[in-house]
């Protein structure tokens, strides 16, 4: 790997923990010098525990000072390479978490002779010194932006290698077949066991299955990592904004009794549980003469046909008019749910038919925020 890419030596250093105050706040150097720098900076309690002194995956407590005097206690780690997370020498320095103190920690770093890492530098040292793959790499920042239980366990499990496995596996496979292929032609005086054409066709088929399966995590990965792109959907005045504003948990939406008066979509980051939603509320989906709603409309028919999920909302005390039918018809065959809205009202629709079309139907009343929990 170093030889086919040119890794840097100098040190570098940067904030590893959020930005702005909290209890811990974590300065981290990389590289050749990183202990050097450190020991410019840092006064262990105990003498004997100088940071030269330490073996790897070990610390000490002391303070950690500039040209202008002590900047606060802190406990010092010490990763040694190649037994860290980059693969070189590793040091952090965690001290309180204020804003000024983090700061002053971090320039005092660089005026001992670090430099600045760039964004995602430790990662990519990482990377270069063949600590992690591509594949691994990318996971970390899964990781750290995992939003449930089931996008950190899938970003975990890359992060482990196991999708790389799985891609190394099927790379493998290739070259031994292209291996043997290429042998048994470029050297047919060799003793080279023929590669019959069913065999190799078989052998390629299989590989084809494997990365299809492959591919077809995708859709599901990029939904546990993002979360699932889901469309209010429905005629106007059905109660769309009000559940818009139920699920997002505050005043997202215009709610009015008036047709029409959703005109934009409307978007918003929800977590049901375990499951994250984008949400979008959407133009009422009607035949109108005024542009802008109709450009509204427009937009929302364009966002129902691209979503992941709809969410189809009906008003349980009307009938069903042909708008409705044509959305019934139109997401019968893609993931969706029916929310049947105003059920404290008289019922006038015929739910019999939605079910006919639609597997899940929920029943609520959109007034009513404990209404909604069927729905997470």
């Amino acid at each position: 790997m170093k030889g086919m890419f040119a890794v840097s030596n100098n040190t570098i250093a940067a904030i590893a923990t959020p930005y702005g105050t909290g209890g811990i706040g974590i300065v981290r150097l990389s590289g050749d010098d990183s202990i050097d720098v450190a020991e410019k900076l840092f006064e262990p309690a105990d003498k004997s525990r100088r940071l030269k002194m330490l073996s790897g995956y070990s610390g000490a407590y002391g303070r950690v000072f500039d040209k202008n005097g002590d900047i606060d206690e802190a406990v010092v780690f010490v990763y040694k390479a190649p037994k860290s997370y980059t693969g070189e020498n590793v040091v952090e320095i965690n001290c309180h978490g204020g804003v000024y103190v983090v700061s002053r920690v971090l320039r005092a770093c660089l005026d001992c002779g670090a430099s600045p890492a760039q964004p995602g530098e430790f990662t990519k040292r990482a990377f270069l010194n063949g600590k992690l793959n591509l594949t691994q790499a990318e996971a970390v920042m899964d990781i750290i932006s995992a939003m449930g239980l089931q996008s950190s366990k899938a970003a975990l499990s890359a992060r482990d290698g196991v999708l790389s496995k799985k891609i190394d596996s099927i790379a493998g496979r290739l070259v031994a077949l292209s291996s043997h292929l290429a042998a048994w032609i470029d050297y047919p005086e060799e003793d080279v066991e023929e590669l019959e054409s069913t065999a190799l066709k078989q052998g390629l088929i299989e590989i084809i299955g494997d990365l299809n399966a492959l591919l077809a995590t995708y859709d599901n990965g990029r939904m546990l990592r993002e979360g699932i792109d889901t469309v209010i959907a429905g005629r106007p005045n059905v109660g769309k904004s009000t559940l818009m504003n139920l699920l997002s948990g505050y005043n997202r939406s215009i709610v009015t009794n008036i047709a029409g008066t959703t005109r934009d979509i409307i978007e918003e980051t929800v977590k049901l549980d375990d499951i994250v939603l984008r949400l979008a509320d959407t133009a009422g989906l009607r035949e109108t003469d005024d542009r802008v709603e109709s450009i509204g409309v427009e937009l929302a028919s364009k966002r129902l046909a691209a979503a992941s999920l709809v969410l189809a909302v009906f008003d349980s005390s009307d009938i069903l008019n042909g708008r409705d039918i044509r959305l019934i018809d139109e997401i019968a065959d893609r993931p969706c749910v029916a929310v049947i809205n105003k059920a404290d009202l008289p019922r006038q629709i015929d739910i019999d038919y939605i079910k006919s079309k639609i597997n899940n139907v929920v029943e609520i009343s959109a007034n009513d925020a404990d209404s909604i929990r069927p729905l997470s």
